[in-house]
Formats: structure tokens, sequence, C-alpha cells
């Protein structure tokens, strides 16, 4: 089979990336594939902070894809993509990429890397969402930290449970796997009451379940330092309220009706805003707000970080205030 060919320009979001050749490509589950890039002339490829993404172009799309090692002197590159038929994202055509094609991607980065301070890493994934999990179990075992897993997935549909099982072990300090939602529950509500003392906890899978799993967490103390969240989809949004977005190097006003996003509105009015998942996920959208009260509705910025109302990610979030001011 020949090569996927690539866009003749590089995507702003794979700018000044790495140019892989796939080496490898296995099925994990009848729906997920795991695909193994390297550079073409072989040798070191970039390290990368466990539960970092890479930026993948093919075809005519881009989207971000979890790494799956942990990170220390890589030789190349994993990622595994379920297959979405009809999805946006483009994961149709990564699973007909063969040994031989060659991809542009961006070179490693992080937005879910572990904390430093922990002195226990509790990992909680549901479906595809191990595989960033995967990459913080690696790393933790290499570096002899200590880590445990709960890992939710279909009867027959798991992706690389054989590899977490040969990291951490089965048993209640190690890997536990549940296969329906109350066995899951019983088991995070156990773990959540047992941990040592600053144990933090990551989880990743689908949006509904990770609000499930950090609401028990702070239901039981869990502060919002020791939680980190990555998502692999956005919550549906309602269309919001229209409203002004004042750009100030410009002097421009526009208006952005709903249903309509800023990020929309902006590139109708010839505005190259860098942008990726445009669903609120990836953070490359993010735009400095010099005044106003942005209607956070993305899944990047922390809490923190959404409290301050200096940034807001244009492809998803709208405005509290009828005008928003933006540093443009």
């Amino acid at each position: 089979m020949t090569a996927i060919a690539l866009q003749p320009s590089v995507h702003p979001a794979v700018e000044g990336g790495l140019h892989l050749e796939v080496t490898n490509v296995s099925r994990q589950t009848e729906m997920i594939v795991s695909i193994t890039l390297a550079a073409p002339a072989g040798g070191r490829l970039p390290s990368y902070v466990p539960g970092s993404h890479l930026v993948v172009q093919y075809g005519s799309g881009v989207n971000a894809y979890s790494l799956t090692g942990s990170g220390n002197a890589p030789s190349e590159y994993t990622i595994s993509v379920l297959r979405v038929e009809e999805g946006a994202g483009g994961s149709v055509a990564m699973h007909r990429l063969c040994v031989g094609d060659r991809v542009n991607v961006s070179r490693p980065r992080s937005a879910f890397a572990p904390a430093s301070t922990a002195t226990h890493h509790l990992l909680v994934a549901a479906g595809i969402g191990i595989t960033p999990i995967l990459s913080h179990a690696r790393a933790a075992v290499e570096r002899g930290n200590s880590a445990s897993m709960i890992y939710v997935h279909r009867p027959r549909a798991g992706a690389h449970v054989g590899e977490a099982r040969a990291l951490l072990g089965p048993g209640l300090t190690a890997l536990v796997e549940c296969i329906d939602r109350g066995s899951f529950q019983n088991v995070l509500a156990e773990a959540l009451l047992t941990q040592p003392l600053g144990t933090h906890l990551y989880v990743c899978g689908p949006v509904v379940f990770m609000d499930a799993v950090l609401e028990e967490a702070r239901s039981q103390g869990w502060s919002s330092a020791r939680l980190h969240s990555e998502a692999f989809g956005a919550a549906e949004l309602d269309e919001g309220e229209p409203f002004t977005v004042h750009l100030a190097h410009s002097g421009v006003r526009l208006e952005v009706p709903a249903g309509v996003s800023l990020l929309e509105t902006l590139e109708t009015a010839g505005k190259s805003i860098p942008n990726m998942c445009r669903k609120g996920i990836c953070g490359e959208c993010v735009l400095p707000v010099l005044r106003g009260a942005p209607q956070h509705r993305d899944l990047y910025l922390s809490d923190q970080e959404k409290a301050a109302n200096t940034t807001m990610m244009c492809c998803v979030s709208r405005s509290n205030d009828p005008e928003l001011e933006l540093d443009l």
C-alpha cells in the first residue's frame, strides 16, 4: 500500500516538529490500534514527561494522541488510536496507516505530568484513557516510584491490558481491572479511603467518567491540588448567548452570535489563531484577556487559571459579560 499523502503545507500545530516513519502497527482491540513511529534514519527522539502527547498530521487533519512510553530517552514513539467511524478527528485515516508511511508530528507536549512531590500515584483509566495512564505507570516503575492502577474496560475491549499487568501485577496495591460500573464504584471508593498520605490521583477517560471520579474524590476530602485529569472528549455545549469582542490592538469590535464560536468569528474576520482540537481540550487556541469575564467551557485550564480570567480558549469559551476585550 502506498503511503498516505501529507498536506503540502505543515499545520501550525506541528510546525517545527518531526517527520517520522511508521515502523509498527499492532491491533490492541477490534477498535484500537497501536502505531509506533521512529525517525527514518533511526536515532534517539526527544524525551518527554510522562503523560505527554503528540500532535499528528495525517491526510487533511491533525489530532492529539497520548504517548504510551515512559519518555526516557526514546528511540521511538508509540500511540494508540480508537477508531470512531463518525468522528471528525481522523481516526479512520490513522487506522489505515501502514509500516513505511510517514507523518508530521509535533514535539511531545505535556499537560498531564506527574506530581514530583507525590508519595504514591493512584492511576485511574477508562477505555482509551489507558494511554497516558500507561505512560505514568511505566515511568513510575522505571523510577522506582510507588503506583497503582484501576482500569475500567468492557470485556475483551481493554487496550494494553497485558502491558499493565506485566508492569504492576494483580492485587489491590497494583492493578485492579473492572468490567462493570458497580465493581468500579466499589473499588474506587475503597481506594480513595485507603491511600497513603501524599497520594496524587490521575484520571483519564470520557468526560462523564472523569467528572464522576473527581467528584467522588472531592466528596471524600481530596484537595484539588492532588487531582489531575486529561480528557479525550468534550461534552456537548449549548449555543450560548451572543456577545461582543473588542480587539485591543486593532480597535476592531466583532459580534459573536449564539451558536458561533469566538474562534470561528475571529477566523471569519481574517485573524489566524493557532488551533487543533476545537473542543477545548488541547490548549492551542489560548488567548490573553484584558477585560471582561470569560465563560470558561474548556477542559484545559486549571481552576486557578479560570478564576484569574486572564486567558481563555476561544474554540469553546464565551463571555459572561456583554463585551470581552482581548489582547489581539
